[in-house]
């Protein structure tokens, strides 16, 4: 029996974010994953391109996973361009036509439906440009200094 791969995500909607940002950053992405836009939101991936655009990808595992998710419309104000991330057998056909669609796994994915964009207003890109920084950088320090502060700053 093969044994699985230590470095593989325990979970499947983390495998589709580890595929979903590696192919983001192969389009010149930098990306964060389980980003805090809001109070009471956690988007899957959120990235930055080159351009200052932001996307949002939330990434499904199963039928139950999508049907179970109540929050995904109020992603849509915090975004330039809105995806769902799954894998090869997710029944498509239930994902909102007008959003953007990525086939993914944990070695990385494909954009099928390129979503529209909708330009986040200048005060709200402000406020999502300051907060991605501001939490990369506490991620980055946490990583050079784990004992330097407490995990709750993420």
């Amino acid at each position: 029996m093969d044994q699985p791969d230590p470095n593989l995500p325990a979970t499947p909607g983390h495998r589709l974010a580890r595929g979903v940002s590696r192919m983001l950053r192969s389009m010149d992405h930098a990306v964060l994953t389980e980003f805090v836009p809001s109070r009471g939101l956690r988007v899957d991936v959120i990235s930055m391109g080159p351009k200052g655009e932001f996307w949002i990808v939330e990434c499904k595992s199963c039928r139950a996973d999508f049907m179970g998710d109540r929050k995904w419309q109020g992603y849509l104000e915090w975004c330039d361009r809105y995806f769902w991330a799954v894998d090869c057998d997710f029944p498509t056909e239930l994902l909102p036509p007008d959003t953007g669609l990525i086939c993914a796994d944990a070695y990385g994915a494909e954009v099928q439906r390129m979503a529209p964009e909708t330009r986040l207003a200048g005060a709200r890109r402000s406020r999502v440009m300051r907060d991605f920084a501001r939490c990369s950088a506490l991620r980055l320090q946490g990583m050079t200094d784990p004992e330097g502060f407490s995990a709750a700053a993420f």
